[in-house]
């Protein structure tokens, strides 16, 4: 006997995070179609037939700022029957963490626009939520892993590196103290280079050393902000 289901639909829907050296930002874009035409959403999408949710997520992701291999990790599923009036439809979030002082050409075809994440406005249906939860797990991924040095170009001052951090966890950091706690990490390259924009004596540029970091974390190596 062939049983009745009901039908529904999968989409993804993307937090993506950005960083201008003082704030974290975050993309969002105008919704072009009802429901909720008009208001700022997420930007996401349905999973085609022959893709995972990952895969989905990347090929939004491209659509939106033409950039490939973002750091991107899988957040959590929103299943609440009434979230989208519009059909049932269960939603994968996705967070993505973009260096937005790289030459990004954003769609026009989308109106997106970088805001403030503490000044962002309200999202439609359920999107809310999903930027809270993002950012809780951003939080909980930058004090243990390195990911924070997606967000930065890849040469930055100690004092980018620092906004940055007080950025994301939304507190005030001792220059000494967090100069010195980064420095016992060992995986920063200190270059010959400075950046003269901030004072005449300048600030020296760093580089994250990947593999450096890899090497240690297979020794055993616990990355600890």
């Amino acid at each position: 006997m062939k049983e009745n289901y009901s039908k529904h639909f999968v989409a993804v829907d993307c937090i993506i995070f950005g960083f201008d050296g003082e704030n974290l930002k975050i993309l969002l874009i105008k919704r072009n179609f009802e429901p909720k035409k008009g208001d700022w959403s997420l930007m996401g999408g349905f999973i085609n037939e022959q893709e995972s949710s990952d895969q989905a997520a990347n090929r939004i992701l491209n659509a939106l700022t033409g950039l490939e291999n973002i750091y991107l990790e899988q957040l959590n599923t929103y299943t609440a029957v009434d979230r989208d009036p519009s059909a049932r439809i269960m939603s994968i979030s996705h967070y993505a963490l973009i260096n937005i002082q790289d030459s990004i050409q954003i769609n026009e075809k989308y109106s997106a626009k970088w805001f403030d994440l503490k000044g962002h406005p309200d999202l439609i249906f359920d999107h809310n939520a999903m930027v809270k939860d993002a950012v809780l797990r951003l939080r909980r991924r930058a004090t243990t892993r390195p990911i924070g040095f997606e967000l930065l170009p890849e040469k930055f001052t100690m004092k980018d590196l620092q906004n940055l951090y007080e950025a994301i966890f939304d507190e005030k950091y001792d220059k000494r103290n967090f100069t010195s706690k980064i420095n016992a990490l060992d995986v920063l390259v200190k270059t010959s280079e400075k950046d003269m924009s901030s004072s005449k004596k300048g600030s020296f540029l760093y580089t994250f050393d990947e593999e450096k970091y890899n090497k240690k974390i297979a020794e055993g190596f616990m990355f600890k902000i």
